[in-house]
C-alpha cells in the first residue's frame, strides 16, 4: 500500500466522519430546538467521533464495502455507513411542535448531508485535478472533499428510502399520524426493528445500483454541472 492509498484511505474516513456525525447532531439539534434535551442530556451533540461510533454501522459496513471489491482485484468500493442514531423523545417534539416537528426531526440528517454535498461540488468545481506537481496535502485536499461529495450525497439519497428504523420511513410515519393514515404508521411501528435486515439485503444485492447508486449519479452529475 503506498502514500496515495493511504491518502484516499485517511480522506475518505475523515468524509465519512463528517458526514455520518453531523447527520446525527443535526437530528439532536433540531429536536433540542423543539425542547427534547435527550440528545443534549446523553452527550451526543458533540463532534467527538467515539460518542458517536456504531459497530456495525460505523466500523463493519465501512469496512467492508470499502475493502471488499479490492479483495477480488477491483479498486476500493466507497466507503458508506452511519453513527449510532442519536436518542429522541418524540413524543416532546411532538408536544411541543406536533408531527410537522417530528418530521423536521426526521429530516434534519438528510438536509445536512445534502447541504455538505452541494457545498464539496461547489468546492470541487473550483479545484483542478491533482498532478504530480501538486503537493501531498492539495491532493489529500482534493481527494478529501472528492468525498465529502460522494459520501454525503449517498448517505442523504439512502436515508431518503421508506425504509423501517430509518429517517425516510420515520418521516413516512409521521406524515400518515398527521394524516391519520393508520395502516401505514401501524406498518412502520411493526416493522421497524426489521429495518436493518432490510438496509443489508439493499446493499448486499443488485438492489443497490437501482434504489442507491443510479439515483446518487444522477445527483452527483447535476451538482457538478
Amino acid at each position: 500500500m503506498d502514500s496515495l492509498d493511504l491518502l484516499k484511505i485517511a480522506a475518505a474516513v475523515l468524509a465519512l466522519a463528517i458526514a455520518i456525525i453531523g447527520h446525527e447532531i443535526m437530528h439532536g439539534w433540531v429536536a433540542y430546538m423543539y425542547g427534547d434535551m435527550t440528545a443534549k442530556n446523553a452527550g451526543r451533540l458533540t463532534i467527538n467521533p467515539i460518542s458517536h461510533i456504531d459497530l456495525v454501522g460505523t466500523i463493519i459496513v465501512p469496512a467492508t464495502m470499502y475493502f471488499l471489491p479490492m479483495l477480488f482485484g477491483s479498486d476500493s468500493g466507497i466507503l458508506f455507513g452511519w453513527a449510532k442514531p442519536v436518542p429522541i423523545n418524540t413524543f416532546t417534539v411532538i408536544s411541543r411542535g406536533g408531527y410537522n416537528a417530528a418530521m423536521q426531526v426526521d429530516l434534519a440528517g438528510i438536509v445536512y448531508n445534502f447541504t455538505m454535498g452541494a457545498v464539496a461540488a461547489i468546492a470541487l468545481t473550483a479545484m483542478h485535478t491533482p498532478t504530480t506537481a501538486d503537493s501531498l496535502f492539495y491532493i489529500f485536499l482534493y481527494i478529501f472533499v472528492y468525498q465529502l461529495l460522494i459520501i454525503n450525497i449517498v448517505l442523504g439519497v439512502f436515508n431518503l428510502l421508506p425504509i423501517p428504523q430509518f429517517d425516510g420511513g420515520h418521516f413516512l410515519m409521521h406524515l400518515a399520524l398527521k394524516y391519520k393514515i393508520n395502516s401505514i404508521a401501524e406498518f412502520y411501528y411493526k416493522y421497524d426493528r426489521y429495518g436493518i435486515i432490510i438496509v443489508l439485503i439493499i446493499l448486499m444485492t443488485p438492489l443497490n445500483q437501482y434504489v442507491l447508486f443510479m439515483p446518487v449519479q444522477a445527483i452527483i452529475h447535476l451538482l457538478l454541472s
